[in-house]
């Protein structure tokens, strides 16, 4: 058992550590160069364990990839259709944290995308 959880903190590390909110097989690659041993089933399998916990969040921005975040806090995402990037955008007194309290709901962390084109593409095209 003491492996697993060996297993689990190096994923957990590696995706709290990234900010480009990596695939499956992303985060696989940099985990390998701390423990090469460890496999891509093990890495899907704890991914599912972290996001089912709600200790990190998986979001889908349709590209056919599953992404993970390892911040929790109640922020947008900012997906260029362009270069791919995805950004983290707080919510600071944002109309969709403002609904999200309405009536008494307590959120704990939401997947909201927002597509367009990050700064760096619209200077190219």
């Amino acid at each position: 058992m003491a492996n697993f959880s060996k297993q689990r903190e190096a994923i957990l590390n590696e995706l709290c550590h990234r900010h480009d909110h990596p695939t499956a097989t992303q985060l696989f690659e940099g985990v390998r160069k701390t423990l090469p041993n460890i496999s891509l089933g093990t890495v899907y399998r704890n991914l599912s364990a972290l996001v089912a916990s709600g200790e990190i969040i998986s979001l889908s921005v349709g590209d056919g990839h599953e992404h993970f975040d390892g911040d929790k806090s109640l922020h947008l995402h900012l997906h260029c259709k362009c270069c791919g990037d995805i950004i983290d955008r707080p919510l600071e007194g944002d109309a969709i944290q403002k609904s999200a309290l309405f009536d008494g709901f307590s959120p704990e962390n939401s997947v909201c995308v927002v597509y367009g084109l990050c700064k760096n593409c619209q200077k190219q095209n």
